[in-house]
């Protein structure tokens, strides 16, 4: 199926050239930075830090602008672990506490290369312990909280799921992952056809991922690490109640799927879905384009049916 023109065009802003990232990283960072000067901010947020060991994990809290809500979705974003940021997903956060009447928590872990794996899932994971431990912060309780992540951050909300079994602290209810990355290979020796067959028609290219991976990892055994790459994982049973959504012309496609699969055989209830025409990157649009409204019926009726 042909791309939609609209739709391509909008997120050729979010198009990943073939150069060498190592180099251009922190150009392209200061692009989006620019791109997302926070000025006055057309909706209502506040901002506030969690402390974690030796610094302070910066937090910002969207909340709809009708009801009071007393859910919550914990939202890690995207950008390959690097070039995202908190700034750069404030009308995406707006846009999803406005969709689905959600207070969202957005949460602007320490990116790499600066900070390498584990630094992201490890802050992602503190801000959620606090939050799931001390249901006084939102007056909210635990079954309450949903954590989501785009991209990067749906590998980070996978991730912390994983920790929290783990760790035995807490367990999430659900999670909702939006074409997360979730296996450590990306080249021609990838088991995912969606990988191998990765063209510049996508975007986001295999090598561009293959590039985010190397600037994001300390250590080749990173790559086997199941908070790095959840699909390393041996165990995959007592974890929440999952969404996936995927792109049809995204290389992240298949390896997502496949971990709903891993997930549903291991006992979880697990919901995956893929959208017709969209590119990775797409639910970063505004709404007034289809994909991205049908991406937020799904999302609306996953949230609904758990209340």
């Amino acid at each position: 199926m042909a791309v939609n023109r609209l739709m391509r065009t909008a997120l050729r802003a979010l198009s990943y050239t073939e150069v060498d990232l190592g180099d251009q990283y922190q150009f392209q960072k200061k692009i989006i930075s620019i791109a997302n000067h926070r000025h006055k901010l057309p909706y209502k947020v506040w901002d506030h830090v969690v402390a974690y060991e030796n610094h302070a994990i910066p937090v910002r809290i969207f909340t709809p602008s009708e009801n009071e809500s007393k859910s919550i979705l914990l939202f890690f974003h995207g950008g390959g672990w690097v070039t995202g940021f908190i700034d750069s997903y404030n009308r995406v956060c707006a846009s999803l506490a406005e969709m689905t009447g959600c207070t969202v928590v957005s949460v602007d872990y320490r990116s790499a290369p600066e900070y390498r794996f584990p630094a992201a899932p490890e802050d992602c994971y503190r801000v959620a312990r606090e939050i799931f431990l001390d249901s006084s912060l939102f007056q909210t309780e635990a079954d309450q909280i949903t954590l989501m992540g785009d991209s990067a951050g749906g590998n980070l909300a996978a991730a912390v799921s994983l920790m929290a079994r783990d760790r035995g602290e807490f367990l999430p209810a659900r999670q909702i992952l939006l074409y997360p990355a979730a296996y450590h290979d990306h080249t021609d020796r990838s088991p995912y056809a969606s990988a191998r067959s990765s063209e510049k028609k996508y975007l986001l290219t295999a090598k561009r991922i293959n590039d985010y991976m190397a600037l994001y990892m300390a250590d080749e055994k990173d790559l086997q690490n199941p908070y790095f790459a959840p699909l390393a994982s041996k165990d995959f049973s007592n974890q929440p109640s999952t969404l996936i959504i995927t792109a049809e012309h995204d290389p992240l496609r298949d390896e997502a799927e496949d971990y709903g699969r891993r997930l549903e055989q291991a006992g979880n209830t697990v919901e995956v879905h893929q959208i017709p025409n969209a590119l990775h990157g797409f639910f970063t649009m505004p709404p007034v384009f289809s994909q991205v409204r049908d991406c937020y019926k799904i999302i609306n009726d996953f949230l609904n049916a758990k209340k």
